[in-house]
């Protein structure tokens, strides 16, 4: 893989002690990677190299506070908590695994995906506020003030700590599946109330091979497990930095996080109403950025991953998305008795997703391009003839296949149809196995 980290200009901060640390920090984790990658690698080099990291890492810890308190720097509590859960949980969690597993390479890789991520996220977000890189805290603003400021948070914390040139296309994202994505969830509580707060973060792969993972050196144009264990330390640390700018909840811990599918993404958006959903579209792929709280979902929405399982449980998880080459089908209906009847239908042998208006169907197309469109002929407001004249409008968009869904078969609503050169309709009364037989045989004509 021949990973490194790579050093920009733009993570300096000004601090010299601090500069020099970060880059002393970076080029250990490289020359790690490096001892990984030699077929006769020492266990002992290994080990040692692990050592010395250990005791920069910590040594920089108390570099840091000492300029903190020195500059009487007010966020110097947060960091001391963050440099604590770092220093007693993470370090001595993945020590126990490292030992437990002999140094075995996937345990080795896990460290140094880890430590890379971490050192990504720390370099990009707590010590850029060091440097005055800052905003105002959130204190008794309207809720249409605080989902303002909020969305001023996260564009300039994705230009901060990636270069990304964000805006936002959506504050009331509904989940719709956006290429191929990763669905993150984090949830943050207390002991002394059973208030929850949950983070939902859905990224476009292509947003962290460019950014997290050209930082790493990383050439492929696929994720790996190096890259996702990496993309997690680095998308807490950014969560972290959002939620540093609600005084109420500064003092929340993390106390679960899971990798979702996009089944149990949807699931959550069906149950449940987030209290802010943001879309931005990167100019590198589209992120979206959920909040749920106070409330608390129910069990048995994902695993939650910590050190004995990250490694399996994102390794299954790159692997199921790896198989998801189904066929993708966009069902559109304003009744969700023959959405949801439709979907069952056809799930199991296609990527079925279902929205309810016209114009729900032409932001989910704009985000993930499906093979073929099942439309509801009679819709208010934007009807289904509406649809397809705005697709057919589109040269990106012009080539969907769309077969409408109507219950009318009299000779003129028929011939209305036809007129619209849909690639077909399909009656909502037929047998759900004809249904299903002509679906089979649109996509076989398409294969021949």
């Amino acid at each position: 893989m021949n990973n490194q980290l790579v050093w920009k200009e733009e993570f300096n901060i000004g601090i010299k002690i601090i500069d020099d640390e970060h880059q002393r920090l970076f080029m250990i984790i490289t020359r790690l990677f490096a001892l990984k990658e030699e077929e006769k690698r020492s266990r002992r080099a290994c080990q040692e190299g692990i050592k010395y990291f250990k005791e920069h890492a910590l040594k920089h810890f108390d570099d840091e506070e000492k300029y903190m308190e020195l500059i009487g720097y007010d966020e110097l509590d947060m960091h001391r908590r963050l440099h604590r859960s770092f220093r007693e949980n993470t370090l001595p969690a993945l020590e126990l695994e490292l030992e437990r597993e002999d140094y075995s390479p996937s345990a080795v890789e896990h460290f140094l995906a880890v430590c890379a991520g971490w050192l990504i996220g720390h370099t990009l977000t707590e010590d850029q506020a060091i440097a005055g890189e800052k905003m105002s805290k959130w204190v008794d603003l309207l809720p249409e003030e605080e989902l303002e400021a909020m969305k001023k948070v996260i564009i300039r914390l994705l230009e901060n700590m990636f270069q990304l040139k964000a805006r936002v296309i959506s504050d009331s994202y509904g989940g719709e599946r956006f290429g191929k994505g990763v669905y993150y969830r984090l949830v943050y509580g207390r002991e002394q109330d059973d208030k929850k707060w949950e983070i939902l973060l859905v990224f476009e792969d292509r947003i962290l091979i460019n950014t997290v993972g050209k930082i790493m050196g990383i050439k492929s144009d696929k994720l790996d497990i190096m890259l996702m264990n990496a993309v997690r330390y680095t998308a807490c640390q950014f969560v972290r930095r959002v939620m540093d700018h609600y005084p109420s909840i500064r003092s929340y811990e993390m106390v679960e996080e899971n990798l979702l599918t996009y089944e149990q993404f949807q699931e959550i958006f069906a149950n449940k109403q987030p209290q802010i959903s943001l879309l931005f579209d990167t100019k590198e792929g589209y992120f979206s950025y959920c909040i749920i709280a106070p409330h608390l979902l129910e069990d048995g929405i994902g695993t939650p991953l910590d050190v004995s399982n990250a490694m399996s449980e994102i390794e299954k998880y790159l692997m199921g998305k790896e198989k998801q080459t189904k066929r993708k089908i966009l069902v559109v209906d304003d009744s969700s008795t023959i959405r949801m009847g439709i979907k069952r239908l056809l799930s199991e042998d296609y990527d079925v997703s279902e929205v309810s208006s016209g114009v729900a169907a032409i932001r989910a197309i704009t985000l993930d391009k499906p093979d073929l469109v099942l439309l509801d002929y009679e819709m208010p407001v934007c009807d289904g003839s509406h649809v397809l004249e705005m697709l057919r409008s589109e040269n990106e968009f012009s080539d969907i296949s769309v077969i409408f869904l109507t219950s009318r078969d009299d000779q003129e609503s028929v011939r209305k149809v036809l007129a619209l050169k849909a690639d077909g309709y399909l009656l909502k009364y037929l047998k759900p196995t004809e249904i299903k037989n002509r679906i089979d045989e649109f996509f076989s004509r398409r294969r021949g």
